[in-house]
């Protein structure tokens, strides 16, 4: 997340960007803050995205939404009004991409698992360096592992997560199923209804896998519409999702609302076994939904 004391900067680093590219923007409403700031830039009507100055994703996602465009992939579009670069300023990096009002209808699930085959199809037209699924395993091990990354995590807790990554991680691999490009974590924040249809965002978590992998992050509803699901590899990857995502909010300096208490339920999840909820089902147990 981007400290509040650095968010006033920037702002002014986004607005002086895009001004200087001939976009008016004198006015900027945050719409997140998470790894990067998301503003929507006004009267200009760009969505600016802004990170601390080193951030390395940002270039590796200029690039892959442009190849991913060329093949028609239904996915956000970089700012066709100037040249789709990363643009530094004042300590950080800045991108600019298009905005899209919010949709009059809700995305339904077939609409959903439509646009994520579709991307899916796209995906495996374009050829690019990326890191594997196995790469975001690792950095929850680490997490896990290190009792100065993740200090109020109890020991039992600590090697229950361990043990289920490590087995979770072989089980996959053992499976032996074809990998592919992915989005890496299409959940429903990282999908917008636009007029144009569900349009997936957020490319930096883009990685190698099984496409089972990116429906792991999906509504159950979404998963039966999309075809030829391996079942056995999806409950697999599932928990894989539900393993890594417990140690990131455990992570110190973790700022996700309610993150400890997410963490927990996510932990008990795993161990209460099957069936393995969907993200967006834990987060309605804890919303009390």
């Amino acid at each position: 997340m981007v400290e509040m004391t650095d968010v006033t900067r920037a702002i002014a680093a986004a607005t002086s960007v895009a001004a200087s590219l001939g976009l008016p923007a004198s006015g900027a409403l945050v719409l997140h803050n998470s790894n990067r700031l998301t503003l929507r830039l006004t009267p200009c009507d760009v969505l600016a995205r802004v990170a601390s100055l080193g951030h390395e994703d940002a270039q590796f996602e200029v690039e892959l939404a442009q190849r991913l465009a060329q093949v028609g992939c239904p996915t956000g579009r970089l700012e066709p009004r100037v040249d789709p670069l990363v643009y530094s300023r004042d300590g950080f990096t800045v991108t600019l991409w298009t905005y899209y009002g919010p949709a009059t209808t809700h995305t339904s699930p077939g609409d959903y698992a439509k646009a994520l085959e579709q991307l899916h199809v796209g995906m495996r037209k374009v050829d690019v360096p990326s890191p594997r699924f196995t790469d975001r395993i690792a950095q929850a091990k680490v997490v896990v592992a290190n009792p100065n990354l993740s200090p109020e995590l109890a020991d039992t807790d600590r090697v229950f997560l361990s043990s289920r990554l490590a087995s979770l991680q072989r089980a996959i691999e053992d499976r032996g199923a074809v990998e592919q490009l992915l989005h890496g974590e299409p959940h429903p924040g990282n999908v917008l209804g636009t007029k144009f249809g569900p349009l997936f965002i957020d490319l930096e978590t883009c990685c190698r896998g099984p496409v089972e992998f990116d429906l792991a992050h999906v509504p159950e509803a979404v998963c039966e519409h999309y075809p030829n699901v391996d079942q056995g590899l999806l409950d697999e990857c599932r928990q894989l999702v539900l393993a890594m995502v417990a140690a990131w909010r455990w992570e110190l300096g973790d700022q996700l609302p309610n993150g400890r208490r997410f963490g927990e339920e996510l932990l008990r999840s795993l161990r209460e076994g099957p069936p393995w909820p969907t993200l967006d089902t834990v987060t309605r147990r804890l919303d009390g939904r």
